[in-house]
């Protein structure tokens, strides 16, 4: 018989059926034990892949449009009511640190440490909605801790869900970054990124010296810098974010006079293409558009609108409304409108600006300034297109609304542009 016979099934079959020295079982026994062992293995296996493969549901939402400026901070839904109710201050921390983009939760006692117990001497901002600290945490990082004064009805609780609803998901250039809160008992804290060099308003209105630090086109770059932090607010993000409080307090400059802009306690969240009406309207005398102002409509137009009383105070280093200058002078945009009218435009800018900007530059900016407080809130630019306005090199002399006359005793051609005015239009002519 061939030496391969002793391995056939007949010959293998009483091997199976021996007992072994495993509790006297069969060897087919403890052979089918393992088998179902293994099939039980390969089983769990596949289970475990097929639920690792399967999608997590989420909510889904819009993703803000992404560019250099702009860093995007993934974070999970949770809400204020979390934040206040936890079950302990372990429960607190575990909240907080999954929620990236709120920052860290800070206990009171650390930011009292930080800012050596709210110390006058570490004042850098008061205002109606509180008081502004810096201060320095353990690890030597320097913040700005803002305490919301609880002073009427839960003001507080309402600015504090308003900024970090407003701030809390994104981070942006130009625009004030929040670390984190506290938020024990009733009290409601928020800390920011320190910004090292003060307000826009301090150095446009404070004691500079005869020529301010900030020339023609550092203020450019300021504005520049605004206007892209308020676009994306409003393009770049849904619900839009209508800021409310633009103004040149809450505008803050690092030491390379990059513009951030701060202070969402205001701020309203509005859905595509709608408008909020209210009857308390919020924000700053001077600031505060016509519309918002007598009918309580607000929209991104009003920022618009504010911004343009910004740009107009770079260019002229004015207040929006300054009792101290004569009567015809007091109202900044009636005062700026008037000279405009009459030809002056040379004389709006800023004497405290050694070096004078140049025609086109001057002209640039005293339109935008005209468009952005536009009686018609329809008429006015969005945030966007004023960011390719003030940036453009050939604005405005590339207008559907130009016309042109050749000067027959040179070469220059006079571009005439009609803007907006109370009385009629007014004519801006350059040359180029």
């Amino acid at each position: 018989m061939p030496a391969s016979a002793n391995f056939s099934g007949g010959a293998l079959l009483p091997e199976l059926t021996h007992r072994t020295h495993i509790l006297g079982l069969k060897l087919y026994v403890i052979v089918l034990f393992f088998l179902l062992i293994l099939l039980t293995t390969l089983l769990i296996f596949f289970i475990c892949i097929t639920k690792r493969r399967t999608p997590l549901k989420h909510s889904s939402g819009t993703i803000p449009l992404v560019s250099k400026d702009i860093i995007q901070v993934k974070t999970h839904r949770i809400t204020v009511h979390d934040i206040n109710n936890p079950k302990s201050e372990e429960e607190k921390e575990k909240v907080v640190s999954a929620n990236i983009g709120w920052g860290r939760w800070y206990s009171l006692k650390e930011l009292e440490e930080a800012t050596r117990g709210f110390q006058e001497g570490n004042v850098i901002g008061e205002g109606g909605y509180g008081i502004v600290y810096k201060g320095i945490l353990h690890d030597g990082s320097v913040v700005a801790v803002k305490n919301l004064l609880n002073n009427n009805k839960g003001q507080a609780e309402k600015e504090f869900k308003g900024e970090v609803e407003a701030i809390g998901k994104v981070r942006h250039k130009h625009l004030v970054g929040l670390v984190g809160y506290c938020a024990e008992g009733a009290q409601r804290m928020l800390v920011y990124e320190y910004i090292d060099n003060g307000t826009l308003e301090q150095w446009l209105h404070g004691d500079v010296g005869s020529v301010s630090p900030l020339t023609w086109d550092i203020r450019m770059k300021v504005a520049v810098g605004i206007a892209k932090g308020l676009a994306y607010l409003h393009e770049g993000l849904e619900p839009k974010v209508v800021h409310r409080d633009v103004k040149s307090s809450n505008i803050l400059l690092d030491k390379k006079w990059n513009a951030k802009v701060s202070d969402f306690g205001l701020a309203k969240l509005l859905g595509s293409e709608k408008s909020y009406v209210t009857t308390r309207v919020m924000g700053t005398f001077g600031y505060v558009s016509p519309e918002y102002a007598s009918t309580g409509m607000l929209n991104e137009g009003s920022d618009v609108y504010s911004f343009g009383i910004l740009l107009m105070e770079l260019i002229t280093g004015r207040s929006p409304i300054d009792y101290s200058r004569p009567p015809a002078e007091m109202n900044l945009v009636d005062w700026f409108k008037g000279m405009v009218a009459s030809r002056c435009g040379d004389e709006l800018v800023d004497p405290l600006i050694e070096i004078k900007p140049s025609p086109r530059s001057l002209k640039r900016a005293l339109l935008v300034c005209l468009r952005c407080i536009d009686l018609d809130v329809i008429k006015r630019p969005k945030m966007g297109q004023i960011v390719h306005m003030l940036e453009a090199d050939d604005f405005p002399f590339r207008s559907e609304h130009r016309t042109r006359e050749t000067d027959h005793d040179s070469s220059r051609t006079t571009v005439s542009i009609k803007v907006p005015y109370p009385t009629g239009h007014v004519e801006l002519s350059s040359w180029r």
